[in-house]
């Protein structure tokens, strides 16, 4: 995996779900004027369990997005791989990063969400074939992103002499992200296409033990494992004093405990003991945090953590 020299960089997640484009806009400056290495959307269609509040898509949030900032980098964690045919995704991803004037973070998995699946009409096969598919989809969007003209014959995709025009800025092509943590399919395909791993947060516990797989895997198809980065997904409580962190827990536990173990889980207290939980998790080889916070990430807290939290971190790297 990436060594000490790499910078520490920080990301806010921020699954989209009950904001307008205005609170993304809000978000994305204050990133932008706060160091933020970047801001990541979710590709869903709603957020689980709540299907009936507001949820934008995210191509057409980050495009534009794209032309409201000006150095902050566009994520994607992370796109589901069954949503678009992956030929399609290259040309959008060349795309966003022609417009954005190279800022795409392109981050992909093989999808979960099964009742969004059925809900939108698309077949939700097991995960082995998913599995399957996002191999095949990585290899049609490299061939694109790098080939003047790509043909591909797969189990479940095809190109025949296909141009891509423009390519992407970034060159050879936008950092591609994988986010999941199955060790034997998965991480292969980490260790096969991407340029970082993006560890879900149900996960993290298991850090050392998954790199460990990561690296067995990149020795397996050749691969030198300091070539991808490793960022990781976690839930941040953060106050500005113990009064309000209390304050703060308190929303999160209301808000997100049932969709995730925040005892276990959450990195939280003051701008202090935020530090030190991040750095515990840099000293396992984390090199990007993409934070969503358990308050949903007012301007405020954004503005706590760039002023309190970023400047010790990079003391780190």
């Amino acid at each position: 995996m990436s060594d000490g020299d790499t910078p520490i960089q920080c990301g806010l997640f921020f699954p989209q779900v009950a904001t307008d484009f205005g609170g993304l806009v809000e978000r994305a400056r204050a990133c932008e004027d706060g160091g933020w290495h970047s801001l990541w959307l979710a590709d869903h269609m709603w957020a689980r369990g709540l299907p009936d509040v507001d949820h934008l898509e995210i191509w057409t949030a980050l495009a534009a997005l794209a032309v409201r900032t000006t150095h902050l980098r566009l994520g994607t964690l992370v796109l589901c791989n069954s949503y678009r045919n992956p030929a399609l995704l290259a040309k959008m991803a060349s795309s966003l990063d022609q417009i954005s004037e190279g800022r795409l973070e392109l981050g992909i998995g093989a999808g979960w969400m099964d009742e969004e699946y059925r809900g939108y009409g698309y077949n939700f096969p097991p995960v082995r074939v998913r599995i399957e598919q996002l191999d095949e989809g990585l290899d049609v969007i490299k061939r694109l992103f790098t080939e003047r003209r790509a043909t591909f014959q797969g189990k479940y995709y095809a190109l025949d002499d296909a141009p891509n025009n423009p390519k992407a800025v970034q060159s050879p092509y936008p950092p591609i992200t994988i986010g999941g943590s199955g060790e034997r399919k998965l991480l292969r395909l980490v260790a096969r296409y991407a340029d970082r791993w993006n560890c879900p947060m149900n996960a993290a516990a298991d850090l050392p033990h998954k790199l460990e797989v990561l690296r067995s895997h990149c020795a397996d198809v050749g691969r030198d494992p300091a070539e991808i980065t490793v960022s990781e997904q976690v839930i941040v409580v953060l106050g500005k004093d113990e009064a309000d962190f209390k304050q703060r827990w308190a929303m999160a536990k209301q808000m997100l405990g049932g969709f995730a173990d925040l005892d276990a889980i959450a990195v939280r207290g003051t701008s202090e003991e935020v530090v030190a939980g991040l750095r515990a998790k840099i000293d396992h080889g984390v090199r990007l945090f993409t934070i969503m916070f358990g308050d949903f990430a007012p301007v405020e807290t954004l503005r706590l953590f760039s002023e309190s939290v970023i400047p010790a971190l990079r003391t780190s790297s």
